[in-house]
């Protein structure tokens, strides 16, 4: 039975080529006409099953998340889906946890099966690997947290610009003793949202004449989960001094924040409260809640496109995208209780 190499040798071509010729790659004319006349003469016949299946792989990426059950990464997925489609791209969805071993069997998985490319919101700044694919020359873009020393396209928000839009706004409106529920530490986007409140708060303490540094018992970390933002209100709320604002770092925390809240007999807005994204089902919180929107739709969307561009062989230096934020003002910060 002839093989591919002797179609090559017959039409003077390399096995690429012939590989090309019959799984729909860019060939002149003429040379594919070679090729095939060499297939004819030698009674060569492609393996369809194969060529199938490597065609099935070639029309299929993967989207790993640390959490389906956030909605904020729900609606990136969708965002993924909708521009996907627009090129006959299949989605696969896998979900971390938020667990570096999980993530890294996922794209272990993702190799194996040749994907055409990945998109990855990390686990980890500092312990999610890509070099089982990057190593391979799969295409693969960062969304929303991109791990440290990854040389790979991204696309972000401006999550510090969202820390101090919200910071501000708080002080604006008369909140001075202003906390953070910040995710957990050494997180890309938990740093950027807490370090865009901590120089907000530096700044303005500096301008009244004190400490320029807002208390550390005043940052709290979590886990971007709704237990963690409760157990971080408690802690808050049990210092001598409590705070008269929180600003939360995640949608989830916010949910198990304002829990806390209520537990203690307290309401916004007389504890004002902002969340970095909407809360579930925003409608049917008491008071509305103030929060930093998030283009989390545009992200998912914005990092299909930028996926599709690499596997169509765009050659291009590796780019960063940066969405921004922007405050949506409810009733859950408009001004503290008096004393």
């Amino acid at each position: 039975m002839a093989t591919i190499y002797d179609v090559a040798r017959e039409a003077g071509v390399s096995p690429a080529t012939v590989s090309r010729v019959f799984n729909g790659g860019r060939v002149t004319a003429e040379r594919a006409a070679t090729v095939r006349a060499a297939a004819a003469l030698l009674g060569f016949a492609p393996n369809r099953v194969a060529r199938s299946l490597r065609m099935q792989r070639a029309s299929v990426i993967g989207l790993i998340i640390p959490d389906i059950g956030n909605p904020f990464f729900t609606a990136l997925a969708r965002g993924v889906e909708d521009a996907a489609q627009e090129t006959n791209l299949s989605v696969v969805l896998c979900n971390t946890d938020e667990n570096v071993d999980k993530e890294h069997r996922y794209l272990e998985v993702a190799a194996a099966e040749q994907m055409a490319g990945v998109i990855v919101a990390a686990a980890s700044r500092h312990r999610t690997d890509l070099s089982v694919l990057v190593g391979r020359g799969t295409p693969v873009v960062a969304v929303d947290r991109r791990p440290r020393g990854a040389s790979v396209d991204a696309v972000m928000m401006d999550n510090r610009h969202g820390g101090e839009e919200a910071t501000e706004h708080l002080l604006a409106r008369g909140y001075r003793r202003i906390a953070c529920i910040a995710g957990p530490d050494g997180a890309s986007t938990s740093d950027e949202r807490l370090a865009g409140y901590r120089a907000v708060l530096r700044d303005h303490l500096g301008d009244t004449g004190q400490q320029a540094e807002p208390p550390p018992e005043y940052v709290v970390h979590g886990d971007f989960r709704v237990d963690g933002g409760r157990a971080a209100m408690e802690r808050l709320l049990a210092l001598p001094e409590p705070p008269d604002a929180v600003f939360v770092a995640n949608n989830l925390m916010t949910v198990g924040a304002l829990a806390a809240l209520r537990e203690a007999g307290l309401e916004p807005p007389g504890t004002g409260l902002l969340s970095f994204g909407d809360v579930p089902w925003p409608e049917l919180v008491t008071p509305p809640l103030s929060s930093v929107q998030l283009p989390s739709y545009e992200l998912g969307f914005a990092a299909a496109q930028l996926l599709q561009e690499r596997i169509a062989g765009t050659a291009k230096p590796l780019q960063t995208v940066v969405l921004r934020t922007s405050l949506q003002v409810r009733e859950s910060t408009s001004g503290p209780t008096p004393n």
